[in-house]
């Protein structure tokens, strides 16, 4: 599978929220480029995982829709 690839902005937000987490709870100052080198490589080495994590979710939504959309269509019909 291909790497999860972020838009320039998408890459800045991200770094953006990098930044300080890594400042507050680790005190490593992260400068913008290395910011950036880090949501390039975690989406490239784990972004994967969570990409088919959404996929799980999303399945296991349009399945319960489903299942909700067959027991009101059961509601409907009619005694013979």
């Amino acid at each position: 599978m291909k790497a999860i690839r972020f838009s320039r902005e998408e890459t800045a937000a991200i770094a953006a929220r990098l930044r300080p987490y890594f400042r507050d709870e680790l005190e490593v100052d992260l400068r913008d480029l290395q910011a950036e080198m880090l949501v390039d490589f975690l989406a490239r080495e784990i972004g994967v995982f969570f990409y088919n994590r959404a996929l799980y979710d999303a399945q296991a939504v349009l399945k319960a829709k489903a299942d909700d959309l067959a027991e009101a269509i059961a509601g409907l019909e009619r005694g013979a």
